[in-house]
Order: C-alpha cells, then sequence, then structure tokens
C-alpha cells in the first residue's frame, strides 16, 4: 500500500482536480472534450450548495511524481431514482498510472462506498468506458453489474444547444 492521504477536496486542489480530469480524458482519447475551467470547477464544487463532491489522494512531496502531490481523485453526487430511492453517482475517478496498482483505487472506492451506506443510498452508480476493461474487471471484482447487458438501459444526451432550442419553443 502506497503512503497517502484521502481527504476531503479543498478550494486549493482545483488546479489538481482539473489537471486530473484531463489526463482521464487523455486517456480516454478525449481531450478535447474537457471544456471546464478552475473557475467552473471552484464555483460548481465550493459553493452554498455544490454541484459535486470530491475525494483526492495525496502523496508526500518524495513521493511525488512531476511535483505534483494530488495524484488522483473521485467526482460524486447524490440522485435520486424514484424506483430505489438515493444513489451515490460517481462521475469520475482516476488515479495517475505510475500510481496504480498500490491499493489507492480500492481505498477511494472504499471510502465511496461507505459515504453511500452513510447516507443510506440503495447503490453507486457510474459508467465505463468499454475499452477501458482494466476498470471494468476492477468494478466487477467489488460486486458491480452491468446494468447495459442486464437491463438493456442506454445512455442518452441532450446538449446545451439543443436544450436552448427546447426553451424558445
Amino acid at each position: 500500500m502506497a503512503n497517502f492521504i484521502l481527504r476531503k477536496a479543498e478550494p486549493n486542489d482545483v488546479p489538481d482536480i482539473l489537471r486530473l480530469i484531463k489526463e482521464l480524458a487523455k486517456f480516454e482519447e478525449m481531450e478535447e472534450k474537457v471544456l471546464l475551467t478552475e473557475k467552473d470547477l471552484l464555483e460548481d464544487g465550493f459553493g452554498d450548495h455544490p454541484f459535486y463532491h470530491c475525494l483526492v489522494a495525496e502523496v508526500p512531496k518524495e513521493q511525488s511524481s512531476e511535483g505534483y502531490t494530488v495524484m488522483a481523485f473521485a467526482m460524486y453526487y447524490f440522485t435520486y431514482d424514484p424506483w430505489i430511492g438515493k444513489l451515490l453517482y460517481l462521475e469520475d475517478f482516476f488515479v495517475m498510472q505510475e500510481f496504480r496498482g498500490l491499493g489507492i483505487g480500492s481505498q477511494i472506492l472504499k471510502v465511496l462506498s461507505e459515504t453511500a451506506v452513510k447516507t443510506r443510498c440503495s447503490s453507486m452508480h457510474f459508467i465505463v468506458a468499454e475499452n477501458n476493461t482494466k476498470s471494468i474487471e476492477f468494478y466487477k471484482r467489488r460486486g458491480a453489474a452491468d446494468l447495459s447487458s442486464e437491463e438493456g438501459w442506454r445512455l442518452y444526451e441532450i446538449e446545451k444547444e439543443d436544450l436552448l432550442k427546447m426553451t424558445s419553443k
């Protein structure tokens, strides 16, 4: 197990959170899709009514990679399903490549599970890219079920441009 601290993100972590979001997007070959700024993350996650919560994992300076001590994050929020009630939705979860396999991801998932149980959530939901087989196996080893194949759900999106069109009708 690596020597690290897992803690709730603070406003001064925003640059590192955005860096890790961009690293994850690069890993998923979707780097150009990241439109968020540090200002967005700060306003949306650290105001009176945050839209998301975030955990970060941090290593001591002597173990840092390229000068970065924050080397993992998990962004989540709570939502509600009319069939089963409260859910913890894990939006993004990323551990820098050189820190994988050291138990950091497992500890993050454990803390998220504790949070879900403590807040009386019925489950934790998330999506994983089909080609990310290592993550899929990581989650399956911990009891995750693939709802897209088991229940036949499909993920849809209505982009902002289309939302605006609907509001002007």
